[in-house]
């Protein structure tokens, strides 16, 4: 009777598995991509894998640290999320706070530390809808219903926006959508959020002349090959450089100062080159098991709110797994976006870390007899 106790209360260790295991694939990629530009940069070939180890520790911890927290415990905090998310966003506009990079300010930074808040947003975000709407549920068949929820996700995307941060903001909006989706709307209700959100996409390209150089960049990236369309350029030449199996591991000539943020934004074309497409479509099979898992767990879910915080938080990771191979490939408009648990960056991995002990938390209080 205790080893059937034990077997209840296991929960999805799968999941968690394939989670450090990628993690620690991101190091070792990491390293691969970054270890030539980090000796020039820094004198140290280490230096941004080291920085990756650090957040796969704390990353570690932090999914430990959700594992046997109660998820249920987690709809008490939706406000307090929010409003955490938002004074995150706006200190990054407060000078000597805020940390511009490359024209844009998404970091904040106090001393050696820095943290992107629009990693933590999408948490947050889905969250408080998922809290929303499961005590709420009667209200998402009108417009009216569904109100709180599209402000908040508005008010995360201007935020976001203006920093500025297209990827993000289309990762929000598109959680939105599915989030209000997968609470029960009905098709009308959903046509009329729909219909501005796609309205928007254009107006928001129009209204900053470089993202309709980016845009006019995939078009044509050989129209402007040592500008707009170089990192584009760059990108295809190495995921054409793999081939079928790959040049092999560390042997990329891309990561040599010709691919620009190779280490993050871009880290799938050196996986491509290094790889090739074989290597790709295992890791790919590996994110898929990632979703599928979460997908399971939603489906398993006997609450409403574990249901829609699994759902959240399993489209968060899906959404930028595609987003991210999309713009890589040259499917859709170059744009800014890690890619989850491999990209450099310690506040995306240690967040979704986090967001995968909670997955296995609702597995493990929704585990079948």
């Amino acid at each position: 009777m205790k080893r059937s106790s034990v077997r209840k209360k296991a929960g999805d260790i799968p999941l968690l598995i394939c989670v450090v295991l990628m993690s620690v694939f991101g190091c070792l990629m990491i390293y691969s991509a970054s270890s030539y530009t980090a000796q020039v940069q820094y004198g140290d070939s280490l230096y941004f894998v080291k920085k990756q180890i650090i957040g796969v520790v704390l990353g570690i911890a932090a999914m430990v640290g959700t594992c046997f927290l109660p998820y249920t415990k987690l709809a008490k905090f939706k406000i307090p999320a929010v409003v955490i998310a938002v004074i995150l966003l706006v200190l990054v506009f407060i000078p000597g706070v805020g940390i511009t990079n490359y024209g844009a300010t998404r970091w904040i930074g106090f001393g050696g530390f820095t943290l992107q808040p629009s990693e933590i947003a999408k948490y947050a975000f889905a969250l408080f809808s998922a809290a929303y709407f499961a005590k709420n549920y009667e209200k998402v068949k009108t417009v009216k219903g569904v109100l709180p929820v599209l402000g908040v996700g508005i008010l995360f995307c201007l935020l976001i926006i203006v920093e500025p941060n297209m990827s993000i903001t289309m990762c929000v909006g598109l959680l939105m959508l599915g989030i209000i989706f997968l609470s029960g709307a009905n098709l009308k209700t959903f046509a009329v959020i729909l219909i501005p959100f796609i309205v928007a996409v254009p107006l928001l390209i129009i209204l900053e002349p470089y993202r309709l150089q980016r845009l006019s960049a995939f078009l044509d990236p050989w129209a402007s090959p040592k500008d707009e369309g170089y990192q584009l350029i760059q990108s295809l030449y190495a995921l054409g450089n793999g081939g079928l199996f790959g040049t092999g591991l560390f042997n990329s000539t891309q990561k040599y100062r010709f691919l620009p943020f190779a280490e993050s934004d871009f880290i799938l074309a050196i996986m491509g080159e290094e790889l090739g497409f074989f290597g790709l479509m295992i890791f790919f099979a590996a994110c898929a098991f990632i979703i599928f898992r979460g997908i399971k767990i939603a489906k398993n879910c006997k609450d409403r709110f574990g249901f829609l915080l699994a759902s959240g938080f399993t489209l968060v990771y899906g959404i930028q797994v595609a987003i991210n191979a999309l713009v890589v490939s040259g499917a859709i408009p170059p744009t800014g976006l890690p890619l989850p648990l491999i990209s450099s960056g310690n506040t995306s991995l240690i967040i979704t870390m986090a967001s995968m002990g909670v997955l296995y938390n609702i597995s493990r209080a929704n585990k079948a007899g």
